[in-house]
């Protein structure tokens, strides 16, 4: 046998795995991981209302060991708290592994050929038997079990043997399971339980003659994707901005300030207000150029890191509401609703915001139960075209989450809408062709002048991203895509029918592009953030699963990119050079980024060099890097798609590439 791992966690300091202490939502968005040595393992679990570490690495007399510290009652039933090592593409191989439950409570044991969070084996104990199990997202099959005496004051060394389908266990050398499965043919492996455990001494081991093929498969695949990396262009900087002591984390938005070709940034730094992010307010907000000359600022810039990083959008847009050929800034601050002259930063117009006149218990999420402001503190802002003007530059605010209010360039009142949960960001189109958008916001369709027209059947979470539009070519109607967190990736009509639902997991983040140009239609992107955090899967044009993983990391954009020009898409990750850069429609990382020290906070997809293709821009609050292709594009006439309108920037939007009509 040949040992491909070991590990006995000597490794490590005794203390906490690695973790957000926070437990926050800045994953979402960000390439934010924890600090401290990992040792390779990936935690892939996280949750907002849990406090402290999952694992921590204790030690006893001269032995560390990886303890999962988290009791059940602390852990949202479905979840399964795991940690993972290994290589995805191991086969045939063994995992022994030396394990003392601290309870006998619940599950306690081991996973292999672990796909990703919701898709794995898993042998240990529970209820005093040995079970053998398969997870495939919420289904959970015993695959063999046997009775089996275990107590908190023994250390058990467990063992399974994976080869083709055939699966044997054993506990300290007896043999006890074996079942026949082929669902899962590869995969990494992990620690599994649901109670405080204890495990030491992790080995994975081959046999010569599948260790041969496992190097032969990682040699030809190594070749293969090279090779498929040399036909795509890879990222050459183009330019550096240096943010001085005004950067921020994804609070950027691009416009044309100065009413030239060239693209201008509004950066906005923030103080936070009450409780975590629910009362954001914008402390400061610097317009610069893309060489980073600053043009003007309003507040009082920051290096604070609480002042930059932000799980929520901040309340700003640039955009021309007024039709002068300068876009304007529209912003929220200090209860106020601003217009602002994009070349000074001037005020050209005020109100201030909505009182808050409803009871409490007729809203949703407020924290505490109880607002602590009588004006509304604005969450974030939308432009749209209720009015029928040939632009949009009506002005949606809204609070979290309930309530919403739409004003004209004027900044006169239109119309409000309260009902039930908004989400994060609604999305504006205009679809029965009268010039006047319609909106989709949380589970609701309104009509220009806010009437509710249908509300999907849909009982709790929040949407968190919106994209609607005509992916599917066998359906010629426009359809609409919702992640809505725990109640899973939803297509539906402009019927208000739910047309399929799919549990995969707190659904984030969803996107749409030519990721397949093989497969008729556009495909869908999404990906998971709460509990199985970092999951992506991709969708054909009919909603049918191509393909799914997961990256081992957090703050996958998933946003379409038009690299090569040629009416394909591809996906960005983040900017990390391990674990970011541009996948294809089968998960292949095509395009890396160069080990360069720039920074991988945040990314953004923009074409800033005016050549059609999309540009990627990585930054942290110091500085932002720009990357190009390395290349001219291949095609002599580059496609443009349509994409999401810069005026309507939110961290909570769904991403899109639509081919462009002639």
């Amino acid at each position: 046998m040949i040992t491909v791992l070991q590990d006995d966690f000597s490794q490590f300091s005794i203390g906490p795995f690695p973790y957000d202490p926070q437990h926050s939502a800045i994953g979402e968005y960000h390439y934010y991981p924890s600090a401290g040595n990992h040792g390779d393992w990936h935690d892939p679990m996280v949750y907002s209302r849990w406090r402290g570490p999952t694992w921590i690495i204790t030690e006893n007399r001269g032995t560390k060991y990886m303890e999962q510290t988290r009791p059940q009652f602390a852990i949202k039933p479905a979840f399964w708290p795991l940690l993972v090592k290994g290589d995805v593409s191991w086969r045939d191989y063994t995992l022994e592994i030396t394990l003392r439950p601290l309870s006998t409570l619940t599950h306690t044991g081991i996973v292999f050929r672990y796909q990703h969070a919701r898709r794995y084996y898993f042998l240990g104990f529970e209820g005093g038997k040995l079970l053998l199990l398969k997870r495939d997202q919420e289904r959970i099959t015993e695959l063999a079990s046997a009775a089996f005496q275990y107590d908190v004051d023994h250390r058990y060394r467990l063992k399974i043997t994976c080869s083709g389908s055939k699966l044997q266990a054993s506990v300290n050398g007896e043999a006890l399971l074996q079942a026949e499965d082929g669902s899962y043919a590869n995969g990494r492996i992990g620690l599994s339980s649901r109670m405080p455990a204890q495990y030491s001494d992790v080995v994975v081991s081959m046999a010569e003659k599948d260790h041969r093929g496992w190097i032969a498969s990682v040699k030809a695949n190594a070749l293969e994707l090279a090779q498929l990396r040399s036909e795509y262009a890879q990222p050459r900087l183009w330019k550096t901005v240096d943010f001085k002591n005004f950067g921020t984390s994804r609070q950027i938005r691009f416009g044309h300030l100065t009413g030239s070709k060239e693209l201008q940034m509004v950066l906005a730094q923030h103080q936070k207000r009450g409780q975590g992010d629910a009362y954001a307010h914008i402390s400061c907000l610097t317009a610069i150029t893309l060489d980073g000359e600053v043009l003007w600022q309003l507040g009082e810039a920051s290096t604070l890191e609480d002042h930059i990083l932000l799980s929520a959008d901040l309340p700003f847009q640039v955009c021309d509401v007024d039709g002068d050929g300068y876009d304007e800034v529209v912003m929220a601050r200090n209860f106020e609703l601003m217009i602002l002259d994009g070349r000074t930063g001037y005020v050209k117009r005020s109100i201030p915001t909505p009182m808050s006149v409803e009871s409490t218990k007729e809203l949703y999420h407020v924290p505490h139960g109880q607002f602590a402001f009588d004006r509304v503190n604005v969450d974030s802002i939308r432009i749209a075209n209720f009015s029928g003007k040939a632009t949009a530059t009506d002005i949606i605010i809204k609070d979290r989450y309930s309530r919403l209010w739409v004003y004209n360039s004027e900044l006169e009142l239109l119309w409000t809408f309260h009902e039930g949960v908004t989400g994060h960001f609604p999305y504006t189109v205009d679809m029965d062709g009268d010039g006047k958008d319609e909106m989709f916001v949380g589970y609701h369709w309104v009509d220009h002048d806010g009437t509710l027209l249908w509300t999907l059947p849909v009982p709790t979470d929040h949407t968190d991203e919106i994209l609607l539009g005509s992916w599917n070519p066998n359906t010629p109607e426009p359809l609409i895509a919702i992640a809505s967190g725990d109640e899973g990736f939803m297509i539906a009509n402009l019927q208000g029918e739910i047309l399929q639902k799919h549990m995969i997991g707190h659904v984030q983040r969803v996107s749409i592009g030519n990721y397949r140009p093989d497969l008729p239609g556009l495909e869908l992107c999404v990906s998971t953030f709460w509990g199985e955090q970092g999951i992506v899967y991709i969708y054909d044009s009919q909603g049918r699963l191509l393909h799914q993983f997961e990256p081992g990391c957090n703050g996958n954009v998933i946003t379409p990119v038009s690299w090569a020009g040629d009416g394909s898409d591809l996906v960005l990750l983040n900017g990390n050079t391990k674990f970011g850069g541009l996948i294809d429609g089968s998960g292949r990382r095509v395009v890396v980024f160069p080990e360069d020290g720039h920074p991988d906070l945040c990314s953004e997809v923009l074409d800033v060099t005016g050549d059609g293709r999309d540009e990627i821009l990585l930054w942290d609050a110091q500085r932002m890097y720009i990357y190009t292709q390395d290349r001219p594009a291949a095609t002599d006439k580059v496609l443009v798609p349509d994409k999401y309108p810069h005026f309507n920037a939110s961290n909570y939007r769904g991403e899109f590439n639509y081919p462009r009509k002639a």
